[in-house]
């Protein structure tokens, strides 16, 4: 387990308001259901759990790619509901989730095997009652897959399934990775307490460092980190990822990363499955089953929106191949690019994009 969470409102440091720890209080017994959405996914009828509220719910994501992956290989395991259900509980979800991770006991005799099972069992059945409220995860930032590793981790483990963030110091800010190193979001908080009572004005400024970047990285997710996630993340892979205190199921579809859309308010809105991840502040767009733009209601401002929905598709597209290409420019590595050159190069192609629509244009079709 990590070292205690210091309190953000302590006001001793000013690090974001949402550590990035999911711990949440225990919540009302009335919220221990959800309704269930049917869409079609590769050619059947397949259920995906809605929330009410956005809360951490790992066990959301890890059941989600459960139900998902019906396609089960040897390395996957898949989880059916009956065709009717429309609402589950918390305590059916945990027994599937039981049931898949029971599965997991090894076929060979083999005592030392057996052994490891049980043990993993008994850790697993100790964790499993926090999946519905949060789990312990402090995040490292030297890489996506990069966590410090808590007794909880084990339930992915078992299950097979990846675990990401986007979280990472950008390797081209020498004074940022000095001060950051390879500790975990703990331990970079006590470093940056410890730092500014310090006498020598060395450490101070590290402090200093240190803390700033938590602060301008207060989303959870950098440009470095997105190129990073975009290139780890295998195709097609389901996988849970990270941030802001949530977890959120996953996909990589044709280089593009995409999270499962699990608000309650989308319940009726067979269009909107899949919300795009192609940059740090938070704008998407939400797509349907097929990972089309989705001409559905999105979120609060949709209405401002471009009115031609393929502009909005081909902007999408737009970043996602300005990030990656970025990378490969004159054969340069992923961590060739600063953030900030890559976000000011994104900006301009932006820029350009939006200039270029304001000239009259004819649109057909």
């Amino acid at each position: 387990p990590g070292a205690p969470m210091p309190s953000p409102g302590a006001g001793a440091v000013g690090f974001p308001a949402e550590p990035p720890r999911a711990r949440t209080p225990s919540r009302e017994a009335e919220v221990d259901f959800y309704c269930v959405k049917w869409i079609s996914w590769k050619g059947e009828r397949t259920p995906v759990i809605t929330q009410s509220e956005n809360g951490p719910c790992p066990l959301l994501a890890i059941m989600n790619i459960l139900l998902l992956q019906w396609k089960a290989t040897s390395r996957c395991f898949q989880v059916k509901l009956p065709p009717q259900k429309e609402v589950i509980t918390a305590e059916e979800l945990m027994a599937h989730l039981g049931d898949c991770i029971l599965s997991t006991q090894p076929r060979e005799p083999s005592e030392g095997l057996q052994l490891n099972f049980q043990q993993n069992i008994n850790d697993t059945m100790t964790v499993l009652p926090k999946l519905a409220t949060g789990l312990d995860v402090n995040v490292r930032f030297t890489g996506v897959s990069d966590f410090e590793y808590t007794p909880e981790c084990i339930v992915f483990d078992l299950l097979n399934i990846p675990l990401y963030h986007g979280w990472l110091v950008d390797p081209q800010s020498p004074e940022v990775v000095r001060a950051v190193g390879r500790l975990s979001y703990n331990q970079l908080v006590e470093k940056i307490i410890t730092c500014k009572q310090a006498s020598d004005s060395g450490l101070v400024s590290e402090g200093l460092v240190a803390e700033q970047f938590l602060e301008s990285t207060a989303s959870q997710l950098t440009y470095h980190g997105l190129c990073e996630l975009t290139a780890a993340v295998r195709e097609g892979e389901l996988s849970v990822f990270f941030r802001n205190n949530h977890f959120s199921t996953m996909i990589k579809h044709e280089g593009h990363l995409y999270l499962l859309v699990t608000d309650q308010g989308f319940l009726r809105e067979e269009g909107v499955v899949w919300e795009s991840l192609h940059n740090v502040d938070g704008d998407s767009c939400f797509c349907d089953t097929d990972f089309h733009l989705s001409h559905a209601p999105g979120k609060e401002g949709a209405a401002a929106a471009p009115p031609d929905h393929r502009l909005q598709q081909r902007q999408v597209d737009q970043d996602y191949m300005i990030a990656l290409s970025l990378q490969q420019q004159q054969g340069q590595g992923p961590s060739a690019l600063s953030d900030l050159e890559l976000a000011r190069q994104l900006q301009q192609e932006e820029y350009q994009h939006q200039h270029q629509q304001q000239a009259p244009a004819q649109v057909t079709g």
